[in-house]
């Protein structure tokens, strides 16, 4: 049933010119962003010649870009989760999905599974970018992959957090304000004069993810990460189910 939902999410999804009008965009800014970097570090290579162990290529230029990719994730997912329920309760259809003979996960969790692999492809365009440098020399591919990992990962805490607010709204303009209002609260976090300590700066996504963009894994973002997932889609559930539970009654 998950996947019967996430087909008909990424059919709904491909069938609007918003989801190709991103898509589009999103590699828009960032071709021009990493092809920015490229240009800076072939202007400044003779000069990191004479530095004792200068960056690299993944240092200079694939690293910004990603770090550039979170923030620009940060603001397009919310015009992809904004629909997911708030749609459905817009256009009076959400009774009819609640009543559908599946549980609450498998809805929340279809959803949610839908929205992810388009993030996926989202991201795949992002990783041909770098990519396309191995055709002037070697990569550092454990730092690649760690930015690939925390990418992902940043993804689908943005995506679990809007189904959410798109659970708790009437209108996907709503939801899509609610959850970029909320997502640029916690960048916010990061970029405040805090120590590495705070609490608050423990709770911003961005501060997190800078980890995995400096090519260190560390179990700690991976628990918070997997953590805020599964807080918020498990959010999501309990809030359907008692939609659930006031239709039935």
């Amino acid at each position: 049933m998950k996947l019967a939902i996430a087909r008909k999410e990424l059919k709904i999804l491909f069938s609007s010119p918003l989801a190709w009008v991103i898509l589009a965009l999103v590699q828009l800014v960032l071709g021009w962003i990493f092809l920015t970097h490229l240009e800076t570090f072939l202007q400044i290579q003779p000069q990191l010649i004479r530095i004792v162990n200068p960056p690299g290529v993944t240092e200079a230029i694939i690293v910004p870009l990603f770090a550039m990719a979170a923030v620009v994730l940060l603001m397009v997912t919310p015009l992809l989760t904004a629909r997911l329920i708030a749609e459905e309760r817009r256009s009076h259809t959400l009774p009819l999905l609640i009543s559908a003979p599946a549980s609450m996960a498998d809805i929340v969790l279809g959803k949610f599974l839908g929205l992810m692999i388009f993030l996926t492809a989202l991201v795949a365009l992002v990783v041909v970018l770098p990519l396309s440098l191995l055709a002037g020399g070697p990569l550092d591919l454990g730092l690649l992959l760690s930015n690939i990992a925390g990418l992902l990962l940043l993804s689908a805490c943005y995506a679990a957090l809007g189904l959410y607010i798109s659970c708790l709204s009437t209108q996907p303009a709503t939801a899509a304000a609610g959850t970029l209002g909320l997502l640029l609260g916690l960048w916010v976090m990061d970029s405040a004069e805090l120590s590495r300590d705070s609490l608050a700066r423990n709770l911003s996504l961005l501060a997190h993810f800078e980890n995995f963009n400096r090519g260190m894994i560390d179990t700690f973002d991976l628990a918070y990460f997997i953590l805020f997932v599964l807080v918020f889609l498990v959010l999501s559930i309990r809030r359907l189910d008692g939609e659930r539970l006031g239709i039935t009654a």
